[in-house]
């Protein structure tokens, strides 16, 4: 018997074939959700009458999408340990399908936060995919796995913003269509093709108090080895969805651009996060460790976000994107650590706790973001003080550097103490 239960001939080719499903389920999700990147902002703009209030309001429509998710997630999280990792799929590719459809018939700002409330509740995709990856794959896989189901959330990513953008410029509801449409298609995929991942030994009651948020996120903490690495998660994430929430309008104020410019630029991101995760991360692994894997990737965002902040003509954030390999590879060596620091039947409490910071810090990115590209909105194109938000970003993720630094000096530290006294 091997460690997952089966013969390890018997397990072999579920493994395989459950890590392909996934990675087609993640790319049509993703593909859906970046289809709107580009639209959504101007979407909103369409019920306001000023670049502030434009900025405002956006930041309330993202904001509503976080909170929700903050308390949806470990919920979800947590039923998927019980009940399995498919069905709570379908449900988050259910929710999306309605939520698009919804957003582009809406016809007031109340409509769009409402959808974005459901929304955010229902979906928790991601951390279910990752506790989905780190059930079929032994612990010496998963950072080589985080990084293919990376690379899908890029190319996904990549795919999508591109499209919207092209979409957008013919009509702003029609990528919502698209995007409702296309998770429709991923709902169907989930019912009738994607198989379970959770075996029935590793699944456990579902417990109220333990999918509480905050009781999720103390949890979480208390995993040996984690520690301060939420700190880490919870700075880089805050950084990622200030940039995410910032990057439409900061363009768009900064250099003029439109729908079609914006796709093509998140078009360029998504491609690199591809290049890095798909490609060069396995050999990024043998050139590094993990812990030295996040320390470098988080060095290289530090200083692209501020040069980012600091560009002064559109083709220099090309330029950037470029600059920042490493800094797309230190996700997937993250997600690696706390997925070992698991059990395999805490794997969606688990992921779903750091989809729950990540929600956190996704309700309090749009405020931040918003209250910055309000503070520059009648600055003239071009300032150099519109990239505020992304000098916060900078210093997020100087800040994550630091804490991540900390906690594997005190690792190294303690696994050396033990060894010493043997001498």
């Amino acid at each position: 018997m091997s460690e997952f239960g089966t013969t390890a001939d018997s397990s072999r080719p579920p493994r395989a074939a459950g890590m392909a499903f996934i990675m087609v389920a993640v790319l049509i999700d993703m593909i859906s959700i970046g289809l709107i990147i580009p639209v959504l902002p101007p979407l909103v703009g369409t019920f306001t009458a000023s670049q502030a209030d434009h900025a405002f309001w956006f930041g309330a429509v993202a904001f509503s999408f976080g909170i929700a998710n903050f308390f949806g997630a470990p919920i979800l999280g947590a039923l998927s340990d019980h009940y399995g990792r498919r069905p709570v799929m379908l449900i988050g590719f259910c929710g999306l399908a309605l939520s698009f459809f919804v957003t582009a018939l809406a016809t007031a700002l109340w409509m769009l936060i409402a959808v974005r409330l459901f929304s955010g509740a229902m979906q928790a995709n991601a951390a279910v995919a990752n506790a989905y990856v780190a059930d079929i794959s032994a612990p010496h896989e998963r950072a080589k796995r985080f990084g293919m189901l990376g690379a899908a959330f890029g190319l996904g990513f990549m795919l999508g913003p591109v499209v919207g953008g092209l979409l957008g410029a013919i009509d702003l509801h029609l990528p919502f269509y698209v995007a409702g449409s296309l998770s429709v298609i991923n709902l169907c995929y989930g019912y009738f093709v994607l198989p379970e991942s959770l075996q029935p030994e590793h699944r456990r009651p579902f417990n109220w108090r333990a999918a509480n948020p905050v009781s999720a996120l103390k949890r979480l903490g208390n995993l040996k080895g984690v520690g301060s690495l939420m700190l880490v998660v919870g700075l880089s994430s805050m950084a990622q969805f200030v940039l995410h929430t910032s990057w439409v309008l900061y363009t768009s104020f900064k250099f003029g651009w439109g729908p079609l410019e914006n796709g093509l630029s998140l078009f360029a991101v998504g491609s690199m996060a591809v290049l890095v995760q798909g490609f060069l991360l396995p050999r990024l692994l043998k050139l590094f460790s993990p812990q030295r894997l996040v320390v470098l990737g988080l060095i290289s965002s530090t200083i692209t976000n501020f040069v980012w902040g600091a560009s002064s003509s559109g083709w220099m954030m090309y330029a950037v994107i470029g600059f920042n390999l490493l800094g797309f590879a230190a996700n997937a060596a993250i997600q690696s650590l706390i997925a070992n620091a698991a059990d395999p039947s805490t794997q969606g409490e688990t992921m779903g706790a750091v989809a729950s910071l990540n929600s956190l810090m996704s309700v309090m990115a749009p405020i931040i973001g918003a209250a910055l590209l309000t503070l520059a909105s009648g600055l003239p194109k071009g300032d150099w003080r519109i990239g505020a938000p992304f000098y916060f970003c900078a210093l997020l993720q100087a800040l994550a550097l630091y804490f991540a630094w900390r906690h594997f000096k005190r690792a190294r530290l303690a696994v050396a103490a033990p060894a010493s006294s043997f001498n």
